[in-house]
């Protein structure tokens, strides 16, 4: 319980609906926090709020957490950033497990509702995970993986992003996100990169999209960096990289990403990603389809070395390129 929280108004006149209680002094007042649609017996009918899974992962639990205590001290999220001093777009956001709380969040909401450091110890475990549920899966099976091949349809491969080409990409996507969770999110993605340089690293094969070289993320000194790390690392033994360009005509992966995992002693293992959703393909079938596709996508790609000539004249046409004043 937030002990320096005003909760008066728990004993006050109470309208009781069958959805949850709502006090009749909001209802009297007109409060706008409050949902205004009613049943047909007059009562207010609360806003839904998301499903949270707190079985899911570290950071699904913290926000489960932060609305089971809410909940049960009758605490809406507008009045818990209000004592809190938090943002409440950012506080739901943290309920719903989409963003990481700043540093001083968990302390507060230990202090608030009395809960002896359980907070700090959950944003310790959640810290780690900065990336998203589907995400973490992808990450523990390339620690394990001796083989990665993989397309890039429209962006840089993370396992091939430098850290400025990184943190532009994951703002681009993350508009709104904190820079604090922007810097979480930046080093995970580069930390997944040690892989490349163990002294036993996969075996990979990257097919990269010319769109994926010409859609520039952040300036364009970024991006020719960008590029010209992929020259470097197409060096590497262990690596190789392909350009598909544009004239290779449609195929059957557009417009997704496609990686295959070949880990020891089991089936290989395929990723596959769009627009709105990705996950991991087990099926056999399924997994020697999408090896044809990969197969195909890689006899349509340009060589390693007319790759690392298309990568050359695309920095050109970067270093020609200037920004439109706004």
């Amino acid at each position: 319980m937030c002990e320096h929280v005003d909760l008066s108004f728990r004993s006050a006149n109470y309208v009781e609906c069958t959805y949850r209680r709502v006090p009749a002094r909001r209802l009297e007042r007109g409060d706008k926090s409050q949902p205004r649609s009613r049943d047909k017996r007059g009562c207010t009918m609360p806003f839904q709020p998301r499903e949270l899974f707190p079985d899911r992962s570290a950071r699904d639990l913290f926000g489960a957490e932060i609305r089971r205590h809410r909940e049960k001290a009758d605490m809406s999220l507008r009045r818990l950033s209000e004592v809190l001093n938090y943002s409440k777009s950012h506080l739901a956001r943290i309920e719903a497990a989409e963003s990481l709380p700043y540093d001083d969040l968990p302390a507060k909401l230990d202090a608030c509702f009395g809960t002896d450091g359980m907070f700090a110890r959950l944003y310790a475990l959640a810290k780690n995970e900065p990336f998203k549920s589907k995400y973490r899966g992808v990450m523990e099976v390339e620690k394990h993986a001796v083989a990665i091949e993989e397309y890039a349809c429209a962006t840089i491969p993370g396992l091939l992003q430098t850290p400025e080409h990184a943190r532009a990409s994951l703002r681009i996507g993350n508009r709104y996100a904190p820079e604090a969770e922007i810097d979480a999110m930046t080093k995970a993605r580069l930390a997944r990169q040690a892989r490349l340089s163990q002294v036993q690293p996969p075996d990979c094969w990257f097919i990269v999209d010319e769109a994926a070289l010409r859609r520039a993320a952040g300036e364009p000194e970024v991006m020719r960096d960008q590029l010209m790390s992929l020259i470097e690392r197409g060096t590497q033994p262990h690596v190789t990289i392909q350009v598909l360009p544009f004239g290779a005509g449609q195929h059957p992966d557009a417009g997704r990403t496609l990686v295959l995992y070949t880990l020891p002693n089991e089936p290989t293992l395929a990723y596959e990603e769009g627009p709105h959703r990705g996950g991991f393909i087990e099926d056999s079938g399924a997994v020697a389809k999408l090896r044809k596709n990969y197969d195909l996508l890689r006899a349509m790609a340009l060589s390693p070395r007319d790759s690392e000539a298309m990568i050359q004249a695309v920095m050109k046409d970067l270093t020609s390129w200037e920004p439109p004043q706004i």
